[in-house]
């Protein structure tokens, strides 16, 4: 009998529990605490950090490799081919297929479609100015490309830690699956936890590079854009940006593509389901994934601090970049049509996130002014142009 109770202690979970995972699922716990009690982005943070939870769970093989034996049972000398049968000895865990689809950069397109099926386009097209927002919230990435150089990584693995700037979390797996698989993991983290975080992090750097005067700033009432100009855009973006920069054509597209789902008007049943079911099951299945990543023998690394530093930097310099053009554009604007530099932080893609956070800190100072729809046309903008700079990186490094 103590054979028994003592062989059954023996593969319980507690008898092989380290000091970095109890690390990890106490980080693990935070985030549910931060989705459930502080209801910061819970769609995202809680399958995250549920998802880590269960990959720090010692000996439950959540994440295990698939493995694969192979027998052989014949061999043709003459035409130099081996005939073999295929065994599987480990089917691997359940996560790990979910991390898998993250890793071939799977999801990260799809979860642009629905994206794209949710986004109105219109607030860009009616204020181009907005594109110049979007496009100066992006030297968060370049710039933080170059201090990771500086911190000892190289240009592939520098290139994916700076889209952390982008505040795109598809966007940030996508490019780091294609250049830095092994820091996959650490990048998706710090990329949705930063996305998690905009109410918090944004409203400093906004109001430290903007006086009273300037988030007073109303913007004039856009005008309205026709269903033609909707249905054109998706088409003509998805030519140019493909045509120019061919390794962004996975998200672009599918970007594009969903957006033409929802404006056609032709497809309203496609459009919401992308919207909805399949939108809701790929989230569950990238949190999963992106949380299962968090393994305590990767995580706790000193190469994981950096990231986590250097994601910060990236988001913050993002954010200040976009507030300062728009301080630069009104240098040439009329009064009447100056821009409120409280959108430009929505440059970053955190779509709506930052557009709202743009719209609650301009209501704080005014309750009357409203910036929502005049923030979108930066944060849309953002959705291009975070994309648009994993192409140029694409390009460079794969």
């Amino acid at each position: 009998m103590l054979e028994v109770i003592t062989g059954f202690a023996a593969t319980s979970g507690f008898s092989a529990i380290t000091w970095r995972q109890i690390v990890m699922i106490i980080a693990a716990c935070i985030l549910l605490y931060l989705a459930i009690k502080k209801d910061f982005e819970p769609l995202l943070l809680l399958p995250i950090g549920f998802g880590m939870l269960l990959t720090n769970l010692p000996l439950a093989g959540m994440m295990a490799d698939q493995i694969n034996t192979m027998e052989i049972i014949a061999t043709d000398p003459a035409t130099n081919s081996i005939h073999y049968i295929n065994h599987l000895a480990s089917p691997g865990g359940l996560l790990g297929y979910f991390f898998l689809l993250d890793e071939q950069g799977i999801i990260p397109p799809l979860i642009f479609m629905g994206v794209g099926a949710m986004t109105d386009f219109g607030p860009l097209i009616a204020n181009p100015k907005s594109l110049l927002l979007g496009a100066a919230a992006q030297l968060g990435i370049f710039l933080t490309f170059v201090g990771a150089i500086l911190l000892g990584f190289n240009g592939a693995e520098a290139g994916s830690i700076g889209i952390i700037g982008g505040a795109d979390g598809p966007t940030s797996i996508y490019l780091s699956s294609k250049l830095a698989p092994h820091l996959l993991g650490p990048i998706a983290v710090a990329a949705y936890s930063y996305m998690a975080l905009v109410p918090i992090i944004q409203p400093p750097i906004m109001r430290a590079l903007t006086t009273e005067k300037e988030r007073l700033i109303r913007m004039p009432q856009m005008r309205p854009v026709s269903k033609t100009e909707k249905i054109i855009f998706p088409v003509v973006v998805t030519l140019v940006v493909s045509l120019t920069l061919p390794s962004a054509a996975p998200l672009i597209g599918m970007l594009m593509f969903g957006n033409l789902l929802q404006e056609s008007g032709v497809t309203q049943r496609l459009s919401k389901t992308a919207q909805n079911e399949f939108m809701n099951i790929l989230t569950i299945l990238l949190g999963l994934g992106v949380g299962a990543s968090a393994s305590a023998e990767v995580f706790l690394t000193a190469g994981t601090l950096k990231i986590m530093g250097l994601g910060i930097v990236a988001f913050s310099v993002g954010t200040g970049t976009g507030v300062l053009l728009a301080k630069f554009m009104n240098l040439f604007l009329s009064e009447g049509n100056k821009i409120n530099p409280l959108i430009g932080s929505a440059g970053v893609s955190a779509v709506p996130m930052a557009a709202r956070v743009s719209n609650v800190v301009g209501q704080s100072y005014d309750p009357g002014n409203f910036l929502l729809m005049n923030a979108m046309g930066p944060n849309v903008s953002g959705v291009i142009g975070s994309a648009v700079a994993a192409g140029v990186l694409l390009t460079l490094f794969q």
